[in-house]
């Protein structure tokens, strides 16, 4: 069985990334979200801010089921 990365639908604060993200990964979204914002605030906007945005654009949606 493979795995695919998908935005999620359920767990969603903005657009889904993360919360497809930590389901992908097999691990808290919270805890996701919170390295997120470190990694954002110390970082600068350009590296995630910049990656964050693609992926909303690239990744899919979680389908239906």
């Amino acid at each position: 069985m493979s795995r695919k990365l998908y935005r999620s639908r359920s767990d969603r604060k903005i657009s889904g990334v993360l919360g497809g993200m930590a389901d992908y990964f097999d691990m808290d979204a919270t805890l996701l979200r919170l390295l997120f914002v470190l990694i954002f605030v110390f970082t600068g906007f350009f590296p995630l801010g910049i990656l964050y945005i693609l992926a909303i654009f690239i990744m899919p949606k979680e389908p239906f089921a």
